[in-house]
């Protein structure tokens, strides 16, 4: 966590001093592309230090608390980085690079043991150190293998992947079809509206999903929220302009951290903790791939056809995920809890 917290520091810091001047796009887009891949791995690394901070019935307490930072930066963020865009290009990557470097000396704050003691300094050189360095990435890939395993052999990660890469997706998708719809909207900022009424209702329903699970239980919510969640999508197949789109999005992002906190809860409990950041990263991966074409999925579906066809998709997407998380979510989280999070075998 503190090292790509740092490297993240340095891409987006790079990023600032580039803006003093008129950079190429390339350069750009890598020191982008850099903090994203920092920033992934961090909240992969993140996830395996929860279950050191948290006691199982307080993990979705926990996940909800994150979900409350994650939409108060949804709110405040664009507002704040398009005034200190309008300062200077350089000061909104500046603020991101001071903010990742806050959060590395936050990280190496924490008292609590997150991982187990680094390997003792000293390791010999010559051919015993290249045996060790080779027995070391041998290891990384039993790492990653064994995180491969662990999301495929076990209900409740097979059911979160499904949740975060299809509604995830899902939810791209729509952000950049009003993106399209609403960019040339002349009459106001109508994609910050979007973005403001979206982070706001976020952040209601980040603060609600933790008494939500302790009043109706992890299965009820969860089973509740996804047959809501098509309600909002289907309302944009009417939506016209910024209001409407505001209104409807603002809803799928009330209702999707219920979902999340329950799904982080579970998973978080039915994994082993030797195994936690390594089933995270693999959760991230295949969520940053699926949505990594959405923008361009908008883009080809509101071109060949209409605007209203990619709420039309992710509206039959999450019924279908609805019906899905009915049939599955009885047997799968409702037995989650019985798998502790410290009956693992091994260490970080």
């Amino acid at each position: 966590m503190t090292g790509s917290a740092a490297c993240a520091a340095l891409g987006t810091g790079a990023l600032a001093l580039t803006c003093l001047g008129r950079p190429a796009l390339w350069i750009v887009v890598t020191l982008a592309l850099s903090e994203r891949l920092c920033a992934v791995a961090y909240e992969a690394a993140s996830r395996g230090a929860l279950v050191h901070l948290a006691a199982t019935d307080e993990l979705p307490r926990a996940a909800a608390g994150l979900q409350v930072g994650d939409q108060v930066a949804l709110v405040l963020g664009p507002a704040l980085g398009g005034v200190l865009f309008q300062l200077a290009r350089p000061l909104p990557f500046l603020a991101d690079a001071l903010s990742y470097g806050a959060a590395a000396l936050g990280v190496r704050a924490i008292r609590a043991p997150l991982d187990t003691p680094p390997a003792v300094p000293g390791a010999p050189t010559g051919p015993d150190g290249r045996r060790r360095h080779r027995e070391k990435w041998a290891e990384r890939l039993r790492a990653a293998r064994a995180g491969l395993l662990t999301v495929a052999g076990s209900p409740v990660l097979r059911l979160v992947l499904v949740w975060t890469s299809t509604a995830g997706a899902a939810l791209t998708l729509l952000f950049y079809t009003a993106l399209f719809q609403l960019g040339a909207d002349a009459r106001s900022a109508a994609a910050g509206l979007v973005l403001a009424a979206s982070g706001a209702a976020g952040l209601l329903g980040a603060l609600v999903a933790a008494p939500g699970v302790r009043r109706l239980g992890a299965v009820r919510l969860l089973t509740l929220a996804a047959w809501l969640l098509p309600v909002p999508c289907g309302s944009l197949l009417w939506a016209d302009g910024a209001v409407g789109w505001a209104v409807a999005l603002a809803g799928l992002s009330l209702l999707l951290p219920l979902i999340t906190v329950v799904l982080a809860g579970v998973a978080i409990a039915a994994t082993p903790v030797g195994l936690q950041s390594r089933t995270a990263s693999v959760l991230a991966s295949v969520s940053a791939l699926a949505t990594a074409g959405a923008p361009a999925l908008a883009a080809a579906l509101v071109s060949a056809w209409s605007p209203r066809t990619p709420a039309l998709l992710c509206t039959a997407v999450l019924g279908v995920l609805a019906l899905y998380t009915q049939l599955k979510a009885p047997a799968v989280v409702g037995g989650s809890g019985a798998t502790g999070a410290g009956t693992a075998e091994g260490h970080e």
